[in-house]
């Protein structure tokens, strides 16, 4: 593609990237135990303790105490002694319940991006973007956070800056939740944190080894929209699609699709109904790229192929980018493909307006490959996405390199379409 640029922006992993969570001890015995020390403490070597933890740990946190306090009523249940204890008791109990984990230490990578819920104060031409991103950590366990900036007129990109603070939402525990499965819950942010804070950590057994490849989009009915997020939940043995849901960031409810045809990863929603259906394009059998409809947009019982390996550079496996985008010729779907050495490549293909069913146009070569800078990585040799924002007439990429890095392509529309064959 001649007019293919890649941005010089690229965002690493990083160790200083931290969460404090609750620290899972694998059996109460131990936490009983912890209790127990802290309760034997008196209250000068509590306010000396605590306050060490205060200097060493506040400033990398934001509502620290409020975490504390939070981690330290998750084990009341367990142990009523410690029923009496000092504010400043319950706090230090709640420290020895909590560890810092670097969620991003491993990897940060599988980008997708929407349009931002709040287009307002922009200059003419720029568009506001909101990505997620898929960080790994200690443990491979993968989580889901975002980022957010603006495309201008030229499609140049500019990520808004990060405080440095991250949060992870709470599971919301209400009463008509409660006798649902585990892979039904809501998840809340708190009002004074910004969307790049936000961390979308495993909160379901089914997810608890990673909740992997988000792919967002912005989905149209009629004047409204919403956004839909699927992605692998994975707990070590088995994966599930999830299907993630909010209107503006702040309140996620998160399911399971179901049926026949939920078998394998990669599910991508096309952002409007076509013919009164919802429609998903899929991988199939782990290397073939295919599609399937439903009235319902939690049950999925029958696919079509669309599409099998052809070409040498996807002869290992074929699947989809993320959601296709809307054209006057078609439905533009960027597709993945695995060759040779275990090597990915990003190509296209073009789907009928009224009938995404059929495949009307496809490249014949990739259309990003990794350069020599992008080969060496936590996985080498490989370019992936899982979505892309249409700006005007440009397409705004952002991929991952080797699994360790995202950084963003632009390409004309027009060029992409004329290439198909």
């Amino acid at each position: 593609m001649k007019s293919l640029k890649k941005s010089s922006i690229k965002l690493t992993a990083s160790v200083k990237a931290v969460i404090a969570q609750f620290h899972q001890l694998p059996n109460n015995e131990r936490v009983s135990n912890i209790v127990k020390r802290v309760e034997a403490l008196d209250e000068y070597e509590v306010d000396i303790l605590f306050k060490n933890v205060m200097q060493e740990f506040s400033h990398r946190h934001k509502n620290f105490e409020e975490l504390l306090i939070d981690n330290f009523y998750r084990v009341e249940k367990i142990s009523e002694e410690h029923a009496n204890f000092s504010h400043n008791k319950k706090l230090l109990l709640g420290a020895f319940l909590t560890k810092e984990y670097s969620f991003q230490a491993a990897a940060l990578f599988n980008p997708s991006i929407v349009p931002h819920p709040d287009q307002t104060g922009l200059q003419t031409g720029e568009q506001r973007f909101v990505m997620s991103l898929r960080a790994t950590g200690e443990g491979h366990i993968s989580s889901i956070i975002f980022k957010t900036g603006i495309v201008d007129q030229q499609g140049l990109v500019t990520l808004d800056e990060s405080s440095g603070f991250f949060s992870v939402l709470k599971k919301e525990c209400k009463p008509e939740l409660e006798n649902l499965p585990d892979t039904n819950y809501n998840l809340i942010s708190p009002l004074n944190i910004s969307l790049s804070e936000k961390v979308i950590f495993p909160s379901a057994k089914c997810e608890s080894m990673g909740m992997e490849d988000l792919r967002l989009v912005k989905f149209a009915d009629g004047e409204n929209f919403c956004y839909y997020g699927t992605y692998t939940a994975y707990d070590g043995k088995n994966i599930r699609t999830m299907l993630l849901e909010t209107n503006d960031f702040s309140f996620f409810r998160i399911r399971p699709l179901y049926g026949n045809a939920i078998n394998d990863k990669g599910m991508a929603l096309f952002p409007e109904k076509v013919n009164g259906k919802f429609v998903i394009c899929s991988r199939q059998g782990s290397e073939k790229l295919s599609i399937m409809f439903s009235d319902d947009l939690y049950k999925w019982e029958n696919y079509q192929l669309l599409r099998e390996p052809e070409f040498n550079w996807e002869f290992v496996q074929i699947g989809n980018c993320g959601s296709p985008i809307k054209t006057d010729k078609g439905w533009l779907l960027l597709t993945h493909g695995v060759g040779a050495m275990r090597k990915y490549v990003i190509s296209a293909v073009l789907l009928d307006l009224k009938d995404p069913s059929k495949v009307i146009g496809r490249l014949t070569k990739p259309m990003i490959v990794a350069d020599e800078e992008e080969r060496e990585g936590y996985v080498p040799n490989v370019v992936y996405t899982c979505g892309m924002l249409k700006h005007d007439k440009l397409l705004i990429i952002p991929y991952a390199v080797s699994d360790f890095a995202t950084v963003f392509a632009s390409v004309e529309i027009d060029e992409i379409l004329s290439e198909m064959q």
